[in-house]
């Protein structure tokens, strides 16, 4: 590979938005295991949270992703490959950006859980709230602004 095209693949892995308008490959070989990296994907993606047992899983993927996506890039730095080669690795580095892209977005936040942490503080200051107006709640516990 010339040094020009090893350049504008470089450049095109890295560029910003090389993510836009690209499909997530189907299948991919990361850490020499073949995945399904497309049905992985929206797997997680269609629950919209990383459910609690699915976190380790999920962190262990984008670790993945990214060691593979790291070992591509520098196949293509080092410049010993064929233009061929290095288009497939710029095509499947942008495919590895979009998947990571797409399970970075995900909230690892348990949704039914934070609703349930939600409720039990506006519980307990609804509660205080009404102790205090009936007056079952010693006036000088409130002077440090408690409720």
């Amino acid at each position: 590979m010339k040094e020009f095209e090893r350049k504008q693949l470089l450049e095109r892995v890295n560029r910003e938005a090389a993510t836009v308008g690209v499909d997530i490959p189907d299948r991919i070989d990361v850490q020499d295991e073949e995945i399904d990296l497309r049905e992985f994907v929206f797997e997680i993606k269609r629950r919209d949270t990383i459910p609690a047992g699915e976190r380790d899983r999920v962190e262990q993927a984008k670790k993945n992703l990214r060691r593979e996506r790291l070992q591509r890039l520098q196949e293509i730095e080092a410049g010993e490959i064929t233009y061929e080669k290095g288009e497939r690795l710029a095509e499947s580095i942008i495919g590895i950006d979009r998947a990571l892209n797409a399970l970075e977005q995900l909230r690892p936040v348990d949704l039914e859980q934070e609703s349930k942490v939600q409720e039990a503080a506006d519980q307990k200051r609804w509660m205080g709230f009404l102790k205090q107006a009936l007056g079952h709640e010693d006036t000088s516990s409130t002077r440090g602004g408690r409720l």
